[in-house]
């Protein structure tokens, strides 16, 4: 070959190694070199899983996936999430059951809207709440709908000394928050059920529950929920309730999320909250979401 024609020989693509590198952030790390519509590897496999239970969020950017890849792709880590049909959940049908793939949109065809959504554990007032979700985005607004998560983990380690022996091993009720929704409740949100207020269908966990594959510790509370703290004075519990919502939402615990289309986030919904920021009705968000089976927190 001459020296010209190999001059205008087209070259190879250069293939981005598999890397997991850590964001600059209180949790997450970005999984490089990765085409989810590709076979993985048993090694890749086990240090995604390795990473996710280290960083507990995960960023596995241009992913261009059709829903079996998508499913495909997400149970490797785990059997889809299925609420009991008597526990209903924001997406679950008449007959109790929730799709295996979400639609997270405001275009007419999902759910959840443009507006805020306060940071949160999804599925917590459920028996066996999901134990990780991935969120795959095909279009985004120009401003606003980013997702912010907070270390729960982080969250029970920077507490003080007498704050957690105080919150170790107390109990929290979870309530379902699609029962008031759906009921038209008058008496408007609650944050903390005291005994003036009619129960509802809620699922009792510990407050502060390890994680069952780390062993870390965590502050398992929501930031914007109906709660109640059994056998605790209602005021008392309430006050308890308020000061652990203000710590979570201390800036040192977050990494906020810019999304791009493309992008599959994989959080772990036994160590962060999530919650979005609100974005223009007139602009277009549309995600979809898998989430995973659990076990009951300990």
């Amino acid at each position: 070959m001459s020296q010209s024609a190999a001059l205008k020989a087209p070259q190879e693509p250069l293939i981005e190694p598999f890397a997991i590198i850590p964001l600059d952030a209180p949790l997450g790390a970005e999984v490089r070199g990765l085409d989810a519509r590709q076979p993985l590897t048993p090694e890749q496999i086990l240090a995604i899983r390795q990473a996710h239970r280290e960083h507990h969020i995960l960023i596995f950017r241009d992913q261009q996936l059709d829903d079996e890849q998508y499913l495909r792709f997400a149970t490797l880590f785990g059997a889809v999430f299925q609420p009991p049909a008597d526990v209903p959940v924001l997406s679950s049908g008449a007959d109790g059951k929730a799709p295996d793939i979400v639609k997270v949109a405001n275009t007419g065809d999902g759910e959840l809207g443009n507006f805020a959504l306060p940071a949160h554990v999804d599925h917590q007032w459920t028996p066996l709440p999901s134990s990780g979700s991935f969120l795959y985005a095909l279009e985004v607004p120009n401003s606003g709908g980013e997702t912010h998560f907070t270390n729960l983990a982080l969250a029970y380690e920077s507490l003080d000394e007498a704050t957690r022996r105080e919150i170790d091993g107390l109990r929290l009720i979870n309530y379902n928050p699609f029962v008031r929704l759906k009921n038209g409740y008058a008496g408007g949100f609650v944050s903390y059920r005291t005994p003036d207020i009619e129960p509802i269908q809620g699922t009792e966990h510990p407050l502060v529950r390890t994680h069952p594959e780390s062993g870390k510790r965590v502050l398992y509370l929501s930031v914007h929920t109906e709660v109640e703290i059994p056998g605790h004075e209602p005021q008392q519990g309430k006050a308890l309730i308020e000061r652990l919502r203000a710590h979570l939402q201390r800036p040192e615990l977050s990494y906020t999320h810019k999304w791009k289309v493309g992008d599959i986030v994989w959080w772990d919904n036994q160590a962060t909250l999530h919650g979005r920021n609100a974005f223009p009705a007139s602009e277009r968000r549309r995600l979809k979401r898998i989430s995973l089976g659990g076990s009951r927190p300990f």
